[in-house]
C-alpha cells in the first residue's frame, strides 16, 4: 500500500466511525428531544421515515455519481450534508424543523456508505474492508456514550448533536483538501455511457446480489432487535443478563470483523463467506431449538461472530458476481437494499412474534439464513449466466472469473 493510500485509508476509517455516530445519538437523545418539543414518543417515526428515504435515494444514486464527480468530492459533499443536518438538530425550534434535517442526514449518510464501500471494494482488500465496517460499529457504540455523557452532565441534548456535527464538518473539510487524491472512478474502456438502472437490474446476478444484502441485514438487525424479547419472555432470562447478552451479540459482530478481516486476507473471501454463511445458519438453528437460555445466547453469539464479515466481503466481491463494469452502480443498489431490508423485515418479524409466539424468532432467522445462502450460491460466477465481460459491459461466454479478492493486499 502506498503512502497516499495509507493516508486515505485513515480518512476512510474516520469516515466510517462518523457514519455510525448519528445512529447512536437519536436512541438516547429522543426522550429528551420529545420532552423539549412536547411531542409523543412515537413521533420519532417521522424522522425515521425521512432519514430512510434520504438514505435509500442517495445510495441508489451514489454509483452513478461516482463516475461523474469522483469519490473524493462525493464524500466531501455528503459528509458536509450530514454535518449540516446534525447542526440543524442542535438548533431546531420544533419537530417539523427536524424532518428536513433527517432527510438531509439520510442523503449524506447513504452517499457516504455507498461511495466508501464502492471505493474500498477496489482499493483496500478484505482485511481493511472488514476493519472499515468494524469502525462503523465503533461509531455506533460511541454515539450513545456521547449523548449519555452530555445528559448525565446536566447539559441539554443539543450539545450532543453539536459535538458530532463539529466532527462531521471537520471531516468534510479533510475530504475537500484531499478530494483529488482519491482519483476519479473511470468508466470501463469502450463503455461510452453507464447502463440505465432498468438495464442493470435486468441481469439475474445483479438482483440476486441486491436481494442478498436485504436478507443479510434482515438477519443481523432482526436478531439484535428481538433477542431481548426472546430471552426474557421465551427463555426466562433475567432482564439485566438478557441486556448484557444482546450487547454481547453486537460486540461479537465488532470482534468478528476485526479478527476475520485478517483471516479473509489469508484464506480468501470465498472460503470465509462459506464458513460465515454456514455459521449464521447454525447459530439460527441453535436459537430455534427449544431449550435453556444459554443455548439461545450461544446461538446469538455464533450468529454475530459468523455474520461479521458477510456484509463487507459481499461488497468486496461484487465485481466477481456482476462484473467490474457495473460494480460501482450495483454496490449503491446493494446498500439501498440493505437499508430497506433492515427497516422492513425486522418489523415483519415483530408482527410475526406478536401474532404467534416469541419462539418464532429462531425459525424466522433460520429461514432467512438459508435464503441468504441460496442467493449467494446462485449469484456466484459459476452459477450466474450473465457475467459481465471486460469489454463494453457485455456478457462473455466462458469468461474467466475475476481473481479472488483474498489475493489483494
Amino acid at each position: 500500500m502506498t503512502k497516499v493510500k495509507a493516508s486515505l485509508l485513515v480518512l476512510a476509517y474516520f469516515a466510517f466511525i462518523s457514519l455510525g455516530l448519528p445512529d447512536g445519538l437519536l436512541g438516547v437523545g429522543w426522550p429528551s428531544i420529545a420532552r423539549t418539543f412536547d411531542v409523543s414518543f412515537d413521533s420519532v417515526a417521522y424522522l425515521l421515515v425521512a432519514s430512510t428515504t434520504g438514505y435509500l435515494s442517495s445510495s441508489i444514486a451514489a454509483g452513478f455519481l461516482l463516475s461523474r464527480i469522483g469519490v473524493g468530492w462525493l464524500l466531501a459533499v455528503s459528509t458536509a450534508m450530514a454535518g449540516l443536518a446534525l447542526a440543524g438538530y442542535g438548533v431546531a425550534p420544533n419537530l417539523w424543523f427536524l424532518i428536513p434535517c433527517a432527510l438531509l442526514g439520510g442523503l449524506g449518510g447513504g452517499a457516504i456508505d455507498a461511495g466508501l464501500n464502492a471505493y474500498a471494494a477496489t482499493e483496500f482488500g478484505p482485511r481493511h474492508m472488514n476493519w472499515l465496517h468494524a469502525c462503523f460499529g465503533l461509531g455506533v457504540a460511541i454515539g450513545p456514550l456521547i449523548m449519555t455523557g452530555v445528559i448525565e452532565a446536566g447539559a441539554v441534548w443539543r450539545l450532543g448533536y453539536a459535538i458530532v456535527s463539529t466532527a462531521q464538518l471537520a471531516l468534510a473539510l479533510s475530504f475537500v483538501f484531499n478530494a483529488r487524491r482519491w482519483g476519479r472512478t473511470p468508466l470501463p474502456e469502450h463503455h461510452a455511457a453507464p447502463p440505465a438502472p432498468g438495464g442493470v437490474l435486468a441481469r439475474p446476478a445483479v438482483w440476486l446480489s441486491v436481494v442478498a444484502f436485504a436478507v443479510y441485514v434482515a438477519v443481523e438487525a432482526g436478531a439484535g432487535l428481538w433477542a431481548f424479547l426472546l430471552l426474557t419472555r421465551g427463555r426466562e432470562v433475567d432482564a439485566g443478563i438478557a441486556g448484557l447478552c444482546v450487547s454481547g451479540y453486537w460486540a461479537m459482530l465488532f470482534l468478528g470483523r476485526v479478527v476475520q478481516g485478517v483471516v479473509a486476507e489469508r484464506f480468501g473471501s470465498h472460503a470465509v463467506l462459506v464458513a460465515s454463511l454456514s455459521g449464521m445458519a447454525l447459530g439460527s438453528a441453535l436459537v430455534a431449538v427449544p431449550g435453556p437460555g444459554w443455548l439461545a445466547v450461544a446461538g446469538l453469539a455464533l450468529i454475530g461472530f459468523a455474520a461479521a464479515p458477510v456484509f463487507p466481503l459481499l461488497t468486496l466481491t461484487t465485481s466477481e458476481r456482476v462484473g467490474a463494469a457495473l460494480a460501482d452502480r450495483v454496490i449503491g443498489l446493494q446498500i439501498a437494499a440493505a437499508g430497506l431490508g433492515g427497516a422492513l423485515v425486522p418489523s415483519a418479524i415483530g408482527l410475526l412474534l406478536t401474532r404467534t409466539t416469541v419462539e418464532a424468532l429462531g425459525p424466522a432467522l433460520l429461514v432467512l439464513s438459508l435464503l441468504l445462502i441460496a442467493l449467494w450460491w446462485l449469484s456466484t460466477p459459476r452459477h450466474a449466466d450473465d457475467r459481465i465481460g471486460p469489454v463494453g459491459g457485455q456478457p462473455v461466454p466462458g469468461a474467466t472469473p475475476v481473481p479472488a479478492a483474498g489475493s489483494e493486499v
